[in-house]
């Protein structure tokens, strides 16, 4: 990415069932669905979306192996998406185990998501 124009910070949980794709997909809706940016056309080559790039960046504590890529690119809805994983995120108790939401443990995943947006 040659320009930078903002980063935004997200968090994602998935309170019962385990699923770090769905806390990761959370987490960049939570960076992204606070902000506007209304001028990001008039700086874009060709002045069109499809040239914005995004970053996103993911800090996640466990099954990587499991996070469907392809569902938290789908969460954005403009631009060339790239996706890094790294370590980090939380994994903290419910104090419940809720076998009716899919839990297998009293685990809650905690995703940190960081969207960079630029070209």
């Amino acid at each position: 990415m040659d320009k930078l124009f903002f980063i935004e910070i997200g968090m994602g949980t998935d309170l019962h069932g385990q699923n770090i794709t769905k806390a990761s997909v959370r987490a960049v809706q939570n960076a992204i669905h606070s902000n506007s940016m209304p001028g990001l056309r008039s700086v874009l080559p060709d002045g069109t979306l499809d040239n914005m790039k995004v970053n996103v960046k993911l800090a996640v504590p466990c099954d990587k192996d499991k996070l469907d890529i392809a569902a938290v690119k789908a969460a954005l809805p403009y631009g060339q998406v790239s996706v890094e994983i790294v370590d980090g995120g939380m994994l903290t108790t419910s104090g419940v185990v809720l076998p009716d939401k899919d839990d297998v443990n009293d685990l809650i995943y905690v995703v940190i998501a960081s969207v960079e947006v630029g070209y």
